[in-house]
């Protein structure tokens, strides 16, 4: 059963987002909820500094994938062979409890003539990570870009993920790893390339 991926569009001033203020306050609320005092000197700065690293950590919310997919390179010299970026770091947050998401992903496609700047696949990750997030519906939204932009012959994605939710709360199992692939096109439809795929990573490590 295919994925069902929702792009979510950015939100803008004119959206609703609320202001740097009220997201301050907010924060404020939160430390009173949890039995601390924001007036207290060590929390004085804490709402400013929430709401500033908040911004950073969802930027996603800003980006679109297509935007940074947008260039493509055609002089490939004949090349049509997997191209696999093994190992790309991010973090995101479960949207869940918001609670960080930490692992690393694994993206390869087959080529149909043109390629992506290498660098462009790690922006991606980073993009559908910097937002709240299941990690299967990253894991389908990065192929997906890839897939929609690129017009490859196949893509693959894999995510290796430890969840912070499960770590600090909940059954609290640390160490514990969560794995979940997309396939596309000829990765999807050719076990050989599934298989392929794996041998790559396994070989990579």
């Amino acid at each position: 059963m295919d994925a069902i991926v929702k792009n979510f569009p950015a939100v803008t001033a004119t959206d609703g987002r609320p202001s740097q203020k009220e997201a301050e306050d907010a924060v404020r609320v939160l430390l009173r909820w949890a039995g601390d005092d924001p007036a207290r000197e060590g929390l004085l700065d804490t709402p400013a500094r929430v709401a500033k690293a908040y911004k950073e950590l969802f930027s996603g919310y800003d980006l679109a994938a297509e935007d940074v997919l947008g260039r493509t390179f055609e002089e490939v010299g004949g090349y049509d062979d997997i191209v696999l970026v093994k190992d790309i770091p991010f973090f995101s947050h479960c949207e869940h409890h918001m609670v960080p998401i930490i692992g690393k992903a694994h993206v390869a496609y087959l080529p149909d003539g043109k390629v992506l700047g290498l660098s462009k696949i790690a922006r991606v990750v980073d993009i559908f990570g910097r937002r709240l997030q299941t990690q299967e519906t990253m894991t389908a939204q990065i192929a997906k870009a890839i897939d929609d932009t690129l017009q490859p012959r196949g893509v693959a994605v894999m995510i290796e993920a430890e969840h912070m939710c499960m770590a600090m709360r909940g059954v609290q199992k640390q160490g514990s790893t969560t794995l979940t692939t997309t396939f596309t096109g000829v990765f999807k439809n050719e076990p050989a390339e599934q298989a392929r795929f794996m041998t790559m990573l396994r070989g990579f490590k």
